[in-house]
């Protein structure tokens, strides 16, 4: 909000966000201009104890403010004590130092940009641990109105990526997601088709939907929406309202 603010005022022109932290639902004055080809999107583990978490002790404790990843642990280690880890990234990575967590998890890309890939233990495979939606990507947000920020920010927007995160951002706009609810999204583009999975669980890992479903390139927002629904068939809409009341 406040980085919108400055541009309604006239003391920024763009804003630059990490996408997943981007809210599906824009005000009408605003827009994604562009966004950057997608960094690595996956989730990682680090700790200086362990090299992986299937080397966790059973009651091991571990750092994540994302329901998303909390579910996932607690789906495959549910003896695990997953505990609040709030924080800029080196913030959180200092308080693992302090000795407060066996491991955190935390996001590849933002690693990997501050040039910290040597603190990962290990990756978080995409089908262990279906990523946020848009997770990975940077995204540049503009007043609607200002064509001529639109023209000059063509050339560095990457259609593959824009693509993918429409139909991710679809799905999330459809069940009403956002980063604080336990909500995965994740589309590959390949040969104009686009492979979209998506997934709800609920916090203690019990309850899952997951759909795996393909579309055309041409119509992502569709796929979302479309994946959206076979997750609402399968009780989507009950699960997060679950979350929502923790």
């Amino acid at each position: 909000k406040e980085l919108e603010l400055a541009m309604i005022d006239g003391k920024a022109d763009i804003a630059v966000h990490s996408l997943k932290d981007l809210p599906t639902d824009l005000p009408r004055d605003f827009k994604i201009s562009a966004v950057l080809e997608r960094e690595d999107p996956r989730d990682v583990f680090i700790s200086n104890k362990y090299k992986s978490l299937l080397n966790l002790p059973k009651q091991a404790t571990i750092g994540t403010n994302s329901l998303r990843r909390k579910a996932f642990i607690l789906r495959m280690f549910p003896l695990i004590k997953v505990i609040p880890l709030r924080g800029n990234l080196e913030t959180r990575i200092s308080k693992l130092d302090q000795g407060l967590y066996d491991g955190i998890i935390l996001a590849a890309a933002g690693l990997k940009r501050l040039n910290l890939t040597d603190r990962i233990s290990s990756f978080i495979g995409i089908s262990d641990c279906l990523p946020a939606p848009g997770q990975g990507t940077i995204a540049i947000e503009i007043l609607s109105q200002r064509k001529d920020l639109d023209l000059l920010l063509k050339p560095i927007n990457h259609i593959e990526t824009n693509t993918e995160i429409r139909a991710e951002r679809s799905l999330s706009k459809e069940l009403f997601g956002n980063c604080q609810l336990p909500l995965a999204a994740f589309a590959t583009l390949s040969d104009n088709i686009i492979r979209m999975r998506g997934m709800v669980a609920s916090v203690d890992g019990k309850k899952i939907a997951y759909a795996d479903m393909n579309g055309k390139a041409e119509n992502p927002e569709i796929l979302g929406k479309t994946v959206a629904r076979e997750l609402n068939i399968q009780g989507a809409q009950s699960i997060i309202l679950e979350s929502l009341k923790l």
